[in-house]
């Protein structure tokens, strides 16, 4: 990429979206283009086909998306298979219609089958039924490699796709309801802690291992394949390490302070029992992450106690 070049960052005010956006600050990127969603709505199509007219960007990040939990994800099922069909769609065949050198899209690691063997090969998308909880949004993402991989076979489009394993960071959401499992633990770890509660109480039995990726090593390992990876298919980015929900809940409690009782309520559900991403082929493109989770999880929490967290008194 081009230090001048037009570079659209779709969902710039997401925590992956923002780290894609202080990476390019930092290298010396000068025409970076954003939107808030109260200015172009992703999902209108005449809306997105207006804004790639205009602008016309020269690179792509499709970091946007309607995201969530496992509450959110089984309880807004419609709602998140509709609306991230119309963000890929349109910010996709805008692209090819006007132009644009090269785009990453940006999926998860829900696309893999729920009964998936371990870790998670790239080859392994399509072949066997996913999560039930998930499955409207992991469909959602699968249209969207399927898309990519169409428009560069049809059009001759370099559009590429990578799967992030589960992220956390800076601008993370601490919804109550609709956050994911890491910062969520941080939210209610720390709530505890303000509250001098005895015990927090966590979903399911805390035995499926999760792979946790700093998202700012997300958006280092999204610049470096922007640069050095144009095929077809996807790309696995995460770390190549597990932990269970059990051990990252004794990791957070204890960077945060909490010194009460953790609980698990076996009658919610799990999830998927394991989700750990095979990485070997990002390795070889010449990546490796290098924040560890500890770390992380201290950098986050920080970020937590300066945006979002009740102070605590002591």
């Amino acid at each position: 990429m081009e230090k001048d070049a037009k570079i659209y960052i779709a969902g710039h005010r997401g925590m992956v979206g923002s780290a894609i956006h202080r990476k390019l600050d930092k290298e010396g990127y000068t025409h970076i283009i954003t939107r808030l969603s109260a200015e172009l709505d992703l999902r209108n199509q005449q809306d997105v086909a207006g804004f790639f007219e205009q602008e016309k960007p020269d690179y792509v990040f499709l970091a946007a998306a309607k995201v969530g939990g496992i509450v959110a994800n089984n309880t807004y099922r419609a709602e998140f298979l509709y609306e991230n069909l119309q963000i890929q769609n349109n910010v996709i065949h805008s692209s090819y219609l006007n132009g644009v050198k090269k785009l990453m899209f940006l999926g998860s690691s829900c696309i893999y089958p729920k009964m998936a063997p371990q870790p998670l090969k790239e080859e392994y998308l399509l072949t066997g039924l996913l999560e039930p909880t998930n499955e409207p949004y992991a469909i959602a993402k699968i249209a969207g490699i399927k898309m990519c991989d169409a428009y560069r076979a049809q059009y001759g489009c370099n559009y590429i796709s990578v799967m992030p394993t589960n992220l956390y960071g800076y601008n993370d959401n601490y919804h109550p309801e609709n956050s994911h499992v890491l910062p969520a633990l941080i939210r209610r770890f720390h709530e505890a802690r303000v509250q001098n509660l005895p015990d927090v109480t966590i979903w399911g039995t805390g035995s499926p291992k999760r792979e946790f990726l700093f998202a700012d090593d997300l958006a280092e390992a999204c610049y470096y394949l922007m640069q050095n990876y144009s095929q077809d298919g996807l790309v696995n980015i995460g770390t190549g390490e597990d932990i269970s929900i059990k051990d990252l809940a004794i990791l957070i409690k204890g960077i945060i302070g909490y010194e009460g009782e953790i609980k698990f309520d076996s009658s919610k559900p799990d999830g998927t029992p394991r989700k750990l991403m095979d990485v070997s082929k990002l390795h070889s493109k010449g990546w490796k992450h290098k924040v560890d989770l500890a770390d992380g999880i201290k950098l986050a929490y920080r970020d937590f106690l300066s945006h979002q967290a009740k102070p605590i008194s002591n």
